[in-house]
């Protein structure tokens, strides 16, 4: 299927795709609040990837990746089928810089967790996923 946007429709509305308090970070931010744990930072940006949440005293950080930008295998990603000459590198940078932040946040002796934009559907399963990972 090709686009059924012009090339300036379809970047005027990729430029509104938010980076920071995306639907998902708020959704998330509001089931963190409501379980009762307060005191996390926002968009750290001294520490590696910029984590959506950290809580600094426990070391913990939580990535809120898109299934789109993050490539995720739910089946909610799909690969462009239009301008592979710039999603592909774009997509694969993305996965590339992911790695090698996760393995920085790691190394600096910090718990990961990423939450998919897809699992936050299920608000049940994604509390515990954040209490087991908190406690």
């Amino acid at each position: 299927m090709t686009d059924t946007l012009s090339p300036s429709a379809r970047s005027a509305r990729m430029r509104l795709i938010k980076s920071k308090n995306t639907q998902p970070e708020l959704v998330l931010r509001k089931l963190i609040r409501e379980m009762g744990y307060p005191g996390y930072r926002l968009h750290r940006s001294d520490l590696p990837g910029k984590p959506d949440i950290a809580y600094i005293g426990r070391k913990k950080a939580i990535l809120i990746h898109g299934c789109f930008w993050h490539q995720h295998d739910c089946g909610k990603y799909k690969m462009p089928k239009s301008h592979k000459n710039y999603w592909l590198p774009k997509l694969k940078k993305n996965a590339e810089r992911d790695k090698i932040n996760m393995k920085k946040l790691k190394t600096s002796s910090w718990s990961v967790l990423i939450i998919w934009e897809c699992e936050i559907k299920n608000p049940e399963k994604t509390a515990k996923k954040l209490r087991k990972f908190l406690l």
